[in-house]
């Protein structure tokens, strides 16, 4: 039986982001497809009551520091000493900060398939010197990763150009849900506009704030998301959700049923993201049939229809898109069919999923000689 580690996440199950939804589809279906799978953990982060917990996960609980700048990297540091130790046939590693301990996995004989996830050093949620930690990072995982993987099309350019290295393209997958959900109380079906996002500036949080008010004149607006650590866009949401009786911030939401629901009964779901690549809410949202309004970005183009409304990172323009689509049901309808289908023909589980399975089982048969030419 192949063994594999997973390093670089907040572990199995969680339902904090991107890479956690992709570990509770992926682990199972590795399991499924005869693998060892051990997913390296925090404890604060994981649901082991979950009672859709696969019992033959393994799940490792590994120490850390709890500070936005030294999480990831004090985790991966400590996941990574258990798996030099424990020798897996492979281990896939999560988000380029994980670049610095790559070398320890390489001196102990373990290939290594890398996620790099975005182009952390782009984003302004860090400082200066965070960036150049990311940076760093990704320097390294392109010296001592084995193989690497992009979720999108712009991103694996964007590492040829710099990095002079390519890789394997694996984006991430959406649950397609085929009977109407329960809508939250309070809200019509295409009645009103939905914010899904991490609480960063890269994300247009700002901006779509600056247009709520204004939206909230003429339709319902739901906000989900935080900061995790509190900070002016969390006090401008609560201000703006006491002040306006159209306007609901619901915070981080980690219940997949409830975040379904408000996607798939959006009149418009407006996607933010400015900086990454093949995003997993929006591709969720995609599948559940929401009808987008994006921001113009490399990324969301790639991932979305030439239909889709895109709208540059100003509350004017935001709020024109949103409401010229509110108006026009037809449209909506367009856009909700077209996104499904879509979603369903490039972004379903069960094809990443086995492109996964396909890129650990060819990084687990390199030789050491081969792994630094696998991923150039």
């Amino acid at each position: 039986m192949p063994t594999i580690a997973i390093i670089g996440t907040r572990g199995y199950p969680s339902y904090y982001g991107g890479f956690e939804t992709a570990v509770r589809k992926l682990a199972p279906y590795l399991a499924d497809e005869g693998w060892d799978v051990t997913v390296y953990s925090r404890s604060n982060a994981v649901r082991p009551d979950d009672p859709s917990r696969d019992p033959r996960i393994n799940v490792v609980n590994t120490w850390g520091i709890e500070k936005k700048s030294l999480s990831t990297l004090s985790y991966g540091w400590s996941a990574t000493r258990h798996a030099a130790r424990e020798k897996p046939d492979v281990a896939l590693v999560m988000n380029v900060a994980n670049g610095y301990w790559l070398p320890v996995l390489k001196r102990a004989g373990i290939p290594t398939l890398v996620n790099v996830d975005g182009i952390e050093w782009d984003r302004a949620k860090w400082g200066r010197f965070a960036k150049w930690v990311f940076h760093r990072g990704a320097k390294l995982t392109a010296k001592h990763g084995s193989r690497m993987i992009y979720d999108s099309h712009e991103i694996a350019r964007r590492w040829s150009t710099e990095f002079d290295v390519d890789g394997v393209f694996i984006p991430y997958g959406g649950d397609p849900v085929n009977d109407t959900l329960p809508l939250e109380t309070g809200l019509s079906h295409r009645g009103y506009v939905l914010l899904v996002a991490r609480f960063v500036p890269e994300n247009t949080v700002m901006e779509f704030l600056d247009a709520a008010a204004e939206l909230a004149e003429w339709t319902h607006v739901v906000i989900v998301g935080s900061s995790g650590y509190g900070g002016d866009l969390d006090n401008r949401a609560e201000q703006l959700a006491a002040k306006h009786e159209r306007i609901s911030w619901l915070g981080h939401v980690s219940d997949d049923r409830r975040l379904h629901s408000l996607w798939q009964h959006a009149g418009v779901y407006f996607h933010g993201h400015s900086v990454g690549g093949t995003n997993p809410a929006l591709v969720q949202a995609m599948a559940l049939g929401a009808p987008v309004v994006a921001r113009d970005t490399a990324y969301n183009r790639e991932v979305l229809g030439p239909e889709t409304p895109f709208v540059q990172p100003q509350a004017a323009d935001i709020t024109a898109r949103v409401l010229a689509l509110l108006d026009d049901p037809a449209e909506m309808e367009s856009l909700a069919t077209a996104n499904r289908v879509r979603a369903r023909n490039h972004y379903s589980w069960d094809s990443v999923n086995a492109a996964y399975a396909s890129a650990l089982a060819e990084s687990a048969a390199l030789t050491p000689e081969h792994w630094s030419e696998s991923g150039r």
